[in-house]
């Protein structure tokens, strides 16, 4: 889109990874009809890291970070915590390395794997690293959550059309007898 040459000659300066692609040529005269060839223009660059966020994850759970970076050619990736580079085997540990993308995947996260972690992604033409934070992730426990619905059930509802002030005990009986079945119901829901 926007090249065009009339002669045997298109000129591309500063190309850049966008221009990248097929180009067509067509040539022609008046004694046949045209001859039309595809040229496929490559342009090489540095790694850039495109996508590169930290993830919360609770202890003794399943944790993954993930770096997506373009290249041409293709990026390898390196994985570092703390200067020491990760490699493939670790226990606990899984590097997976595809063409744009490196993930670092923790099968059992303990209080050690927390921290920043460096992907580096690089290629001959260049280099580039972002850092990437595991941090721990608080997963809440039935008895917080038992703890927050008996607090909600003892507090009176407040908003419009709320009536506050009621002397007789029917009301209050009638609106504790519909949240035991929820507390019922959210106590199975979590076991």
């Amino acid at each position: 889109v926007g090249f065009v040459s009339e002669d045997e000659y298109l000129e591309i300066q500063g190309i850049t990874r966008e221009q990248s692609g097929e180009y067509e040529c067509s040539a022609s005269n008046d004694v046949a009809a045209p001859v039309v060839r595809r040229v496929k223009v490559t342009v090489n660059y540095p790694p850039y890291i495109s996508e590169a966020k930290g993830t919360g994850v609770p202890v003794g759970q399943k944790g993954t970070l993930q770096c997506e970076a373009s290249a041409v050619p293709s990026a390898e990736f390196q994985w570092f915590k703390d200067d020491k580079r990760l490699v493939e085997g670790k226990k606990g540990v899984k590097v997976e390395n595809r063409p744009f993308l490196s993930k670092l995947t923790f099968f059992n996260v303990s209080e050690h794997d927390y921290g920043n972690y460096t992907c580096v992604a690089s290629n001959k033409l260049g280099h580039t690293n972002a850092s990437i934070m595991l941090f721990e992730l608080n997963e809440p426990t039935s008895s917080t959550l038992l703890q927050e619905v008996k607090t909600t059930a003892l507090t009176p509802w407040k908003g419009p059309g709320a009536v506050s002030e009621v002397n007789n005990g029917t009301s209050r009986r009638a609106g504790c007898i519909w949240l035991l079945p929820l507390l019922v119901l959210h106590l199975l829901l979590k076991f």
